[in-house]
């Protein structure tokens, strides 16, 4: 119903529109994907700032009309991760996270862990936590930490592949591929189709959905490199999602 209502959110992607305004795609703790306009928030002296740019964690006030956006009437700043702003390689790893949530999330309902997971993964690339970084060309996180949170949040949205047995037939010995269209791993008998899935690769998975993100395990490259296939395919087949690559 139409109103006003307060919420803290992220901004996803922030879009130019008309002579002073902008249209805003949040994603928020309360209400899941908002879609949202500020007024004016292009003039020079506009009451916003510079605060409803990518990444920015805010506290905001919307109200809730008969039209399709929402009108920003007041926004705070809860976050605004200077540190990740300072930084290209950090900068674009937020920007395909927001991106993956962006296509991935899409409904108007709170979906508590995804919004927390978004938080997290921008602080660590912010730098407010320690991470251990692997240095594979995603930003300060690292890449593994970047398919860490691409698990994760399969997984919120209910696309997490199977991991502990053939997506096939069920057995849990001999697996040694990935199928997207079964939807996880397969095993000897059931590998056409698939492509090979190390045990590296499949460790990486098993770990990094159960670690925290900080604490995203590391792999080889070409491990991770199958990791990431691997979530790619599964949301291609079953989400109808395709992501930016993650390096």
């Amino acid at each position: 119903m139409p109103g006003t209502y307060k919420t803290e959110a992220v901004v996803l992607r922030s879009i130019r529109y008309g002579e002073a305004d902008r249209v805003l795609h949040l994603y928020s703790s309360t209400r899941g994907r908002v879609g949202a306009i500020a007024k004016g928030s292009r003039r020079p002296r506009s009451r916003f700032g510079g605060r409803l740019e990518p990444f920015f964690r805010l506290d905001l006030v919307l109200h809730e009309g008969r039209g399709e956006l929402a009108t920003v009437t007041s926004a705070s700043t809860v976050a605004a991760h200077p540190g990740l702003r300072s930084s290209g390689p950090a900068l674009m790893a937020a920007a395909r996270g927001c991106d993956a949530v962006l296509r991935l999330l899409d409904s108007a309902e709170a979906n508590t862990p995804a919004y927390n997971l978004l938080c997290r993964y921008l602080a660590l690339l912010d730098g407010e936590e320690s991470t251990r970084g692997d240095g594979a060309g995603d930003g300060a996180a690292g890449l593994s930490t970047a398919l860490a949170f691409r698990l994760k949040l399969a997984l919120a949205a209910g696309f997490s592949p199977e991991l502990v047995s053939c997506a096939r037939c069920g057995e849990s010995d001999g697996l040694v591929g990935f199928s997207g269209a079964a939807g996880g791993v397969v095993c000897a008998a059931c590998e056409r189709g698939a492509f090979e899935l190390s045990p590296e690769a499949h460790r990486f998975m098993v770990e990094a959905v159960g670690s925290p993100l900080a604490s995203a395990p590391s792999a080889s490259y070409r491990a991770l490199r199958q990791a990431e296939r691997a979530v790619s395919e599964t949301l291609e087949h079953h989400a109808h999602v395709r992501l930016r690559a993650a390096a």
